[in-house]
């Protein structure tokens, strides 16, 4: 079937199988491989991109859904003048450690900051909760997406 996605403000026409991902279209059809495939049942987040604004995982939902959607990847945040806000607090804060898990974090920050531009550590917890770490323990992260918010949020 025949699919058109924006993707990081560029759009995509592809001719894709119904059951494609999310993920495996933006991955494996646009190589966009910062989005990660960590455990195939949506538990860890590590695929989890924007569409239409709302933080998804992107292995939950199929390219055909995203059909007239904008998507955007973490390859999609850095702006011009450098990393987003986002980012630079996970830079600045050490909020990773082997990366993996850090893309989809990004994003679920990045979205909630969107919606709740002044959270509390507790709001950062819930909001992050579905995406898993297996480095960090948090604390880092959290302490990344306050530095986010106190210094340019979602942007």
């Amino acid at each position: 079937m025949r699919v058109e996605i924006t993707v990081n403000g560029q759009p995509h026409t592809r001719e894709v199988e119904p059951r494609l991902l999310l993920v495996h279209f933006l991955r494996d059809t646009l190589s966009l491989t910062g989005t990660h495939v960590g455990c195939d049942t949506s538990s860890c987040g590590a695929c989890t991109v924007l569409l239409d604004g709302m933080a998804v995982k992107s292995c939950t939902v199929l390219a055909a859904q995203a059909d007239g959607c904008a998507v955007t990847t973490i390859e999609g945040l850095a702006g011009q003048g450098g990393l987003s806000p986002v980012q630079e607090g996970f830079r600045q804060c050490h909020g990773l450690q082997c990366g993996f898990c850090t893309p989809g974090m990004v994003m679920a920050a990045t979205a909630l900051l969107t919606e709740q531009p002044d959270p509390s550590e507790q709001e950062i917890r819930n909001g992050l909760k579905g995406n898993m770490c297996r480095c960090t323990g948090y604390q880092m992260i959290v302490e990344s997406v306050q530095w986010a918010a106190a210094n340019g949020g979602a942007r």
